[in-house]
């Protein structure tokens, strides 16, 4: 064990966090949770203990130990989710058993929400977070987050009663309409918001709420927004085993390495990704996502449609980030503290010059090519130093244009992970969204001109029957039972 280690063991707080173990290289191997980091971390180096041979392994390569501090076991839970999906550790990989990791599903546009964990994710339109490690963790933490927002974990069939769970104070009560749907789901995107970090923020909303309540004498909506903020304040006292808000950024590895390499002038609290999708000049659409001190921040995430559909990628991010930096959207959203082009020299040149026109080029922007993971960096509208020193301690080089720099950082850097991490959820957020419209668009032709058949039948259909091709091959009883008889005989004739 080296001295510089020991004096980290000796310095590491009693308080819930996230801790990183590393090896000589700085690389992070391990990512791990702990409700008092002193104890945790320190039984991985206690002779005493009995370690199977992947942990003695893990332990032998360890030089470095860090961590980040939060509020609560819980935040813990989440954080190290959002860290193990960045940065992809190999000992997390070889310590987990056979069994895939879990997840939290949210089937929030459900005319029944339920929230439930799997270990498959599908692409059925429910909201999935995480992965996490531990399943039993993330399901004692839903249980603890039941008490303060209820949420239905199953669809009852055949029942009209409210179930033994609503009167326990576990389950909205839809069966008998004791909660609204739309309060329902007002109470869901709480839960949502708890489980992406934003404790703080829901808590302010229920305290704004509350007075409000009590200010109009609706007085047992008050008490219940008062409990519901005792709670939250007390999840520091749970025993379990998202993010903390306002997180100590100084322990982030790639935002440090971040900064010292690019010499920005602070650690940038919200880094904006952008990426384009269609499908030759067709439903052309953008995506913005926000990562707010290195974590995502899927509330923030925006999506644009193009004014106009061109088969041209430097045409289509040039509007985008014009619109994005227009006064009315910086005066909505604030002003980036860092922008992420998903692209080359061609993206980028096409956002800077929207940037410019915009009067903001005070702000910092790069990009990511695809093919080699290279960050690109204009020489001189960037607003970037590139720290030579820096880039040769992360193991990597640059090459360098007139205009453009191009640096090559090692796949297995912090940085490069976390601007990967950025550029795939834009990346993946474009492509949701670019599909979404693609299918409307397929399905307008036929459906939208078939007479009779309105917006609510079309839903219905598409709801049941998954696709157009799918409603094309459905028997005309098979359209009854969804649509009625005469609808179904329309709808059969016409596509026929």
């Amino acid at each position: 064990m080296t001295e510089n280690l020991k004096q980290k063991l000796a310095e590491l707080p009693k308080s819930p966090g996230v801790y990183f173990h590393k090896n000589k290289s700085e690389e992070i191997i391990y990512v791990g949770k702990a409700a008092n980091l002193r104890n945790r971390v320190r039984q991985y180096f206690q002779n005493s203990r009995v370690r199977d041979a992947k942990t003695d392994a893990l332990v032998s390569e360890i030089t470095d130990v860090d961590w980040m501090e939060v509020d609560s076991e819980l935040e813990a839970l989440f954080l190290e989710a959002e860290m193990i999906r960045r940065y992809m550790p190999q000992y997390n990989i070889l310590l987990r058993d056979d069994k895939s990791m879990v997840y939290i599903r949210i089937d929030f546009n459900n005319d029944y929400p339920t929230v439930t964990t799997t270990r498959r994710p599908l692409d059925d339109g429910a909201k999935y977070y995480g992965p996490y490690l531990s399943a039993l963790s993330v399901r004692q933490a839903l249980k603890i987050l039941r008490r303060i927002f209820p949420f239905a974990t199953q669809k009852p069939i055949g029942q009209k009663r409210a179930s033994l769970d609503y009167h326990l104070g576990l389950d909205p009560g839809l069966e008998e309409q004791k909660t609204s749907l739309q309060k329902y789901r007002g109470d869901l995107k709480k839960l949502i918001s708890i489980i992406e970090g934003k404790r703080l923020t829901i808590i302010r909303e229920l305290e704004k709420d509350m007075n409000k309540a009590a200010k109009n004498h609706d007085f047992e909506k008050a008490t219940i927004l008062r409990n519901q903020i005792y709670s939250l304040k007390g999840l520091n006292r749970q025993v379990i085993f998202s993010d903390k808000e306002f997180q100590d950024i100084s322990k982030d590895h790639a935002i440090n390495e971040l900064v010292s390499l690019l010499g920005l002038k602070k650690p940038p609290y919200r880094i904006e990704g952008f990426d384009i999708s269609h499908m030759q000049g067709s439903d052309v659409v953008a995506s913005m996502v926000v990562f707010t001190n290195g974590v995502s921040n899927k509330a923030q995430y925006r999506k644009f449609k193009t004014r106009l559909e061109q088969n041209n990628d430097f045409y289509n991010m040039q509007e985008t980030l014009s619109r994005r930096l227009s006064v009315k959207n910086i005066n909505a959203w604030g002003v980036p503290d860092l922008l992420l082009i998903d692209g080359g020299k061609g993206q980028l040149d096409a956002a800077l010059k929207a940037r410019d026109d915009q009067g903001q080029n005070h702000i910092p922007m790069i990009g990511l090519a695809k093919r080699q993971e290279q960050v690109i960096v204009h020489a001189q509208k960037s607003n970037v130093v590139i720290d030579e020193k820096i880039l040769m301690n992360l193991g990597g080089y640059k090459t360098s244009t007139k205009d453009y720099i191009t640096i090559n950082l090692p796949e297995t850097s912090n940085l490069i992970k976390l601007l990967q991490r950025i550029r795939d959820e834009s990346h993946r957020f474009a492509v949701s969204f670019h599909s979404v419209l693609k299918i409307k668009r397929q399905t307008k032709s036929l459906l939208d001109d078939i007479p009779t058949i309105g917006p609510a039948s079309r839903k219905k259909l598409l709801k049941n029957f998954g696709s157009l091709k799918q409603i094309t091959l459905a028997s005309e009883n098979q359209l009854a039972d969804v649509v009625g008889q005469k609808k179904a005989k329309l709808i059969k004739d016409y596509l026929s």
